[in-house]
């Protein structure tokens, strides 16, 4: 009899043991399952921050160009210019040296819809020297196939089907560069605007007009 009672009180001992361990286990992995979840936040803050950053680079880089190929930049004299050209060439080294690079998490699907994306444009871009005023078109019907509110140019519904399967990231990269080639074009026309009005002036100053 008392060592049936021994025997108990060993069982009792050991279960409580065990609850004892189990509740210990428990509190250990509610704390680094906490710990977890702020690192999580703490890693998609980072992937934001690096991301407005590759924003900023881009962001820079065609201000860069576009002071440039600006119109003040042609007006100026040529001393001035050359001066500031010199500046502008360093700051686009500078910036050119920063390097920032986010992955992009993508299925096999999301892949292929970004290649199909960016050969599409890549193809567009060749082109502009051929037919800027085409190319133009054609650039704002893909973008308008890129931004959720409805555009006033027709859509290119055959990308905008390519777009929607590209990953959310993807997505603005591609609107982002199209908005880029957009400029490019609005800026190029404008210096062909620019140096035909320079050619016009010479041709009355040698006629003596």
């Amino acid at each position: 009899m008392a060592q049936a009672k021994i025997n108990q009180a060993k069982m009792t001992e050991a279960a409580k043991g065990k609850f004892s361990r189990s509740m210990s286990m428990a509190d250990r992995s509610g704390r680094l399952l906490e710990s977890l979840d702020q690192l999580e936040i703490r890693v998609e803050a980072l992937r934001e921050a690096a991301t407005s950053m590759e924003q900023e680079r881009e962001c820079l880089l065609d201000m860069i160009q576009s002071i440039k190929n600006s119109e003040e930049m042609r007006s100026i004299c040529d001393g001035e210019r050359e001066e500031l050209s010199l500046t502008a060439n360093r700051l686009l080294g500078r910036t050119l040296t920063v390097e920032i690079s986010v992955e992009i998490i993508r299925n096999s699907t999301q892949e292929d819809a970004l290649r199909k994306a960016t050969s599409l444009i890549d193809e567009l871009a060749a082109k502009l020297l051929d037919d800027m005023d085409g190319a133009r078109k054609h650039l704002m019907a893909l973008h308008a196939a890129c931004v959720t509110e409805a555009p006033p140019v027709p859509i290119d519904t055959k990308f905008q089907t390519i777009v929607i399967t590209c990953a959310l990231e993807d997505q603005k990269k591609i609107k982002r560069r199209l908005e880029t080639l957009i400029r490019n074009v609005d800026n190029a026309e404008k210096n062909i605007k620019i140096m035909d009005h320079q050619k016009v002036d010479d041709l009355n100053s040698a006629n003596g007009k």
